[in-house]
């Protein structure tokens, strides 16, 4: 075994995470500070920096041989950029250069988050043993990642997987990104939740409006919340099945907070594959729920790094 780790971080808009990891996924140091994601770049990048220092601070960051990042997007790997769409602060933020620098000149390797927890799922969770494969993350967006020929396949860009920008209603709702009908628009939280409230589901006296929420009122029957879940299943299932005709993948991975709603999202989701996913080179596919929860991003990260290794000690990354 190798003796050496790398040093990962997973950026957000809620939360910068650093960590030390080694070469079976172990987190053996970790720190993280919040993102003051209202600030101007270099505010962001304090952050940044304060985490890789308090890493750096400790005894087992001279055994760190490569960094890895797993940011919020979209990110720009080619140029060694990001221009995350909740931290308004960086737009084609120099973060790879910024992070050389106050590494010393590590190696850095830079993913969006939904390739990193891709990453982390093909190596350490529910896509692991898995070829070709889609991992999904449902959350405030819908992001994702693949998995080709058991490598991953983050693209030049670093943003390859993005299901949540395919259109699977051609006349559906404009979406932010400037395109129709994306599955983003249909199957993310705050969307689900915006369509059970525009079709009359009520919240509770507590006033909670969240996906949470609706998923809650979902278990318990309610019929307009029962269909918003089933309509983003739906959308789900239309883009699992596009990108399983495209690549033939065997296995699609949905994670993030959405997929916390369980059977409200999943039974109509393994349902809706079926009339979506026909062909016979795809009647085989699986989807199963994340297994790697919060550390997924640290945890990707850090495989990318690995991967990039002259000895790549992570198998199959």
């Amino acid at each position: 075994m190798h003796t050496d780790l790398v040093a990962a971080l997973d950026i957000g808009g809620t939360k910068i995470a650093g960590a030390l990891v080694d070469g079976q996924g172990r987190i053996l140091v970790r720190t993280q500070r919040a993102t003051p994601a209202q600030e101007d770049g270099e505010t962001v990048m304090r952050a940044v920096e304060a985490v890789l220092g308090e890493l750096a601070a400790g005894p087992l960051w001279g055994r760190a041989t490569a960094l890895g990042i797993g940011s919020a997007g979209p990110v720009d790997a080619s140029a060694g950029t990001v221009s995350p769409v909740n931290v308004p602060g960086w737009r084609d933020y120099p973060l790879v250069r910024r992070v050389r620098a106050v590494t010393g000149g590590l190696p850095v390797e830079l993913i969006g988050d939904g390739v990193a927890i891709t990453a982390a799922e093909h190596w350490q969770g529910a896509a692991r043993g898995h070829d070709n494969a889609l991992c999904m993350v449902v959350s405030t967006g819908v992001g994702g990642g693949l998995v080709l020929n058991g490598r991953l396949h983050p693209g030049p860009t670093g943003n390859a997987g993005h299901i949540g920008h395919i259109s699977v209603d051609l006349d559906g709702d404009p979406c932010p990104c400037g395109g129709r009908g994306c599955v983003e628009r249909l199957a993310s939280g705050p969307n689900i939740a915006r369509r059970a409230i525009e079709a009359g589901w009520l919240p509770g006296p507590d006033g909670d409006t969240s996906a949470e929420a609706v998923a809650a009122a979902a278990r318990a029957g309610d019929p307009v919340a029962v269909a918003s879940f089933e309509r983003a299943a739906q959308a789900l299932a239309a883009g699992i099945a596009a990108t399983a005709n495209l690549v033939e993948i065997d296995i699609a991975v949905v994670g993030g907070g959405v997929a916390k709603a369980g059977d409200v999202l999943f039974t109509p989701l393994h349902k809706a594959l079926g009339d979506y996913a026909t062909l016979s080179f795809v009647q085989r596919l699986t989807v199963t729920p994340a297994q790697m929860g919060t550390d997924a991003g640290l945890v990707g990260a850090a495989a990318a790094a690995l991967a990039r290794r002259p000895d790549a000690t992570a198998a199959g990354v």
